[in-house]
């Protein structure tokens, strides 16, 4: 079936295409468009026109339409079009891919019914009335990760359109057919030019952070690429919305239960493939728990390698590795940890056969100065670190350049929020981990990102204040 991209409210075809490869096979499965400049330019020039009408139309009516647009992607021919085509092109099994779905449905769903403050009084006095308005920034580029496509491009989709603004959507060139089919099936939903959805390289993306008509970025994705498109914006002072890279870390505390908390963490570890900027990609475990915390989570992992296979396959839990330049990057940081002396409790080996499979995979005897434990791996690969007091944790936990979540693990909630208002993350939890609401504002801190994504930093970052300020007439005084 041939994919094309929504531009200007029409589908149009790519002047070239680009192979989508199925990472449970390593086979081209599909080709996408890859936009070139000059739709790029057509696809800015509709939107730039679009915007105007968009930023006047009442939010009463903005919220129909996104209604209407849920109704759309929950019908089920295509439904069940994004949910098998996302299983093929991201990997994760047939559940996974479900709940990819169900998330995306409810976060429009709850941007399109959420209250918006677009007005407020700052002062109405004798003398004075002084309003503050929201106003639409205009044009957005959205670019958006691998990872989750559906999910994260809704968020940016619903967040820029309910705000008044119009959105030019580029998925990763990994992931780019469900972000299609989604603009597509709302080409009929939304006025031309409202939202564009284009697929295409890496380039594509430069060529987008540089366009003159684009008021606001927000991208998901690398902090390398991050850097790169602030540095990009800067140039015409775009605002950007950036969550990049994490390393979360989970403290483990000396009073937990480990039969409970273990298949917690190891579920916020491994979810996905370990692929989610969030997951916990570092545990930190009271030397009185460790050794308990290690066997039970190395079990916990010998027992989950028997369900890792094809998203297709009844009764898998976890797929691939996306793509081949993150498979061979996570063998490369567990070959670095077994040669600096690190020992793998359970997993560290590709499976046999075709597809970019990886078990989950548990390294003790790793510390801070080994790959495995200061980069982002971003796969099923989890170090288990041991420590002796909160002050030395805290400080461990810090010493590096990410900030995007953490959590810690305690029965003593004074505690566990003692410690975690000390770890500097954007999200920091106690006793969950990677729990996220569309009505609490998400994002990070140091190279973890710029801004915030959901609840009330949607006006803040899609949204210019303008401040009016009215001089009332002056009573003559006698």
């Amino acid at each position: 079936m041939a994919f094309r991209m929504l531009i200007d409210g029409k589908m149009e075809v790519g002047d070239t295409t680009f192979g989508v490869t199925n990472p449970s096979t390593e086979d081209v499965f599909a080709q996408a468009p890859d936009c070139s400049k000059a739709q790029l330019d057509k696809a800015m020039a509709a939107a730039k026109r679009a915007a105007p009408s968009w930023a006047a139309t009442p939010l009463a009516d903005r919220r129909k339409l996104m209604h209407a647009a849920v109704a759309k992607l929950k019908e089920p021919p295509i439904a069940n079009r994004l949910r098998d085509t996302l299983v093929r092109e991201q990997g994760k099994p047939v559940p996974m891919a479900q709940v990819e779905l169900d998330a995306m449905s409810r976060n429009l769903t709850h941007f399109a019914t959420r209250d918006y403050a677009f007005e407020k009084v700052l002062a109405d006095n004798e003398t004075e009335l002084v309003v503050e308005k929201r106003v639409p920034l205009g044009v957005v580029a959205g670019i958006t990760p691998w990872n989750f496509p559906l999910l994260m491009g809704c968020w940016k989709v619903a967040e820029a359109l309910m705000t008044g603004n119009v959105i030019v959507l580029k998925p990763s060139p990994y992931t780019p057919l469900t972000s299609l089919i989604m603009g597509e099936a709302l080409a009929d939903i939304f006025p031309a030019g409202v939202l564009t959805v284009i697929s295409g390289s890496d380039e594509v993306g430069k060529w987008m952070t540089l366009h003159d008509v684009v008021s606001k970025i927000s991208f998901t994705g690398s902090t390398r690429t991050g850097k790169a498109i602030q540095a990009a914006a800067s140039g015409t002072l775009k605002r950007v919305t950036l969550e990049l890279g994490g390393n979360d870390a989970a403290v483990v505390l000396d009073d937990v239960n480990v039969k409970e908390v273990a298949p917690l963490i190891f579920q916020n570890a491994m979810i996905n493939t370990g692929q989610v900027c969030i997951a916990v990609k570092r545990c930190y475990v009271h030397e009185t728990k460790y050794e308990e915390m290690v066997g039970a989570l190395a079990e916990l992992a010998k027992q989950a390698s028997a369900v890792v296979g094809d998203g297709f396959k009844n009764g898998m839990m976890f797929g691939p590795l996306n793509n081949k330049m993150q498979y061979e990057r996570v063998k490369e940081l567990v070959e670095d940890a077994k040669k600096s002396g690190a020992t793998i409790k359970a997993g560290g080996a590709p499976l046999a056969g075709k597809g970019f499979f990886y078990p989950p995979t548990i390294i003790t005897g790793a510390k801070e100065g080994a790959r495995i434990v200061d980069e982002e791996q971003f796969g099923p690969v989890l170090p288990i670190i041991s420590f002796r007091d909160t002050e030395e944790v805290i400080q461990r936990v810090n010493g590096t350049s990410f900030g995007l979540g953490g959590s810690v693990w305690t029965t003593d909630l004074k505690k566990g929020e003692s410690v975690a208002s000390r770890i500097s993350s954007g999200t920091v939890w106690v006793n969950q981990h990677m729990n996220l609401s569309p009505d609490i504002p998400f994002g990070g801190s140091k190279e973890s990102g710029i801004g915030r994504q959901m609840g009330e930093a949607t006006l803040e970052g899609y949204m210019e204040p303008r401040v009016i300020r009215i001089l009332k007439p002056q009573k003559a005084k006698l």
